[in-house]
């Protein structure tokens, strides 16, 4: 089922009214974290995809993430999302045809864990369409009781990543290499320390920096939210199994509100209000474990692709070389094991 969206609408004549050059055009960026779908009209495709990155930047490669997209509805529930998995491996060829920005190089699907002993044959199925670009997969644990809370519609049930078919279905991720996406709300990084804790040998990467909320009841309360996140995410950051995506900050979950501005933020605006928590989240994790991601298009209600990029080469302005490399692009190459990419020097390294 699509959920209802409670995303910030995109508005393509206001994002138009603020406008940037892209900082350091020739640096090379992974995408860590983007969507693609026909959802009728709201298709966000190779298309528009390809006119977003056209801001200016050098985005070599990128990550596909699972969005309900695609499934074929009336297969074995358990194999739906194979659907989607072919649909970005179609894409994947398709731009790998063009010799330029390798989009979808890394799939991260969907597999629904609770199935237990199937996982596995089911997540081989899926590496096997792919032609070897599936990495992994996400399970959405976001769940709050109380709906003003909540980023979307789809609700998981509470306590989703400790129930014990799901950690069977789990166990199939690390002998396969595959990598677990994370998603849940800074309430919840508690059961996600303890998943890492119980599968060492497991990668685990944290999406949208572990989900800061500052909507229904934590709106207007962002000091103490913000303390009890990055308790939160010093608890994590001890596992070495875990790594996390620096982004989703531009979504109506953060709760920074720039789409009711009469005219887009520019970049130096999104850097301010996201510098806290990325520079905390980089402090605790590294950079060998941390990569920037868009978060498209979910994030694009509030700002354009370059002012996002432009945002984060802001806070990162003063990060050695090294870390300047992995947290655009190194990083989320070799965790999700993208092998050589053109104009990305030393591959996944």
């Amino acid at each position: 089922m699509v959920a209802k969206s409670r995303h910030i609408p995109v508005r393509p004549e206001w994002l138009a009214l603020t406008r940037e050059a892209a900082l350091e055009p020739d640096r090379p960026i992974v995408d860590a974290h983007h969507h693609l779908w026909t959802r009728p009209g709201n298709p966000y495709g190779l298309a528009e995809f390809g006119a977003d990155m056209a801001d200016g930047h050098r985005i070599v490669a990128s990550i596909f993430a699972e969005c309900h997209a695609e499934y074929t509805e009336d297969a074995d529930p358990a194999l739906r999302s194979l659907g989607e998995t072919a649909y970005a491996t179609r894409l994947a060829i398709e731009s790998e045809a063009t010799g330029g920005t390798r989009v979808a190089a890394g799939i991260i699907g969907h597999v629904d864990l609770r199935i237990g002993a199937r996982a596995g044959d089911v997540l081989d199925r899926h590496v096997a369409l792919s032609e070897g670009r599936f990495k992994g997969i996400r399970n959405t644990s976001a769940h709050h009781p109380d709906p003003e809370a909540r980023g979307s519609d789809i609700s998981p049930p509470e306590g989703l990543i400790a129930d014990p078919e799901f950690r069977r279905g789990f166990a199939a991720l690390g002998p396969r290499g595959l990598v677990f996406d994370a998603w849940m709300y800074h309430h919840q990084l508690g059961e996600l320390d303890d998943l890492a804790a119980a599968f060492p040998d497991t990668t685990i990467v944290m999406n949208h920096v572990g989900g800061p909320n500052g909507i229904g009841p934590y709106a207007g309360r962002r000091d103490a939210v913000f303390a009890d996140w990055r308790a939160g995410m010093a608890a994590v950051a001890r596992r070495p199994n875990v790594a996390v995506k620096l982004g989703g900050l531009g979504m109506r979950l953060a709760g920074f509100s720039f789409h009711e501005r009469e005219r887009p933020p520019g970049s130096a605006d999104l850097a301010a209000a996201w510098r806290p928590y990325i520079e905390t989240a980089i402090e605790l994790f590294g950079a060998d474990r941390a990569m920037f991601e868009s978060n498209f298009p979910v994030d694009k209600g509030t700002a354009s692709y370059g002012l996002f990029w432009n945002a984060f080469k802001r806070i990162a302005a003063d990060a050695a070389p090294a870390e300047k490399a992995a947290l655009f692009a190194g990083t989320a190459a070799r965790i999700y094991r993208l092998g050589p990419i053109p104009g990305l020097t030393g591959g996944a390294a």
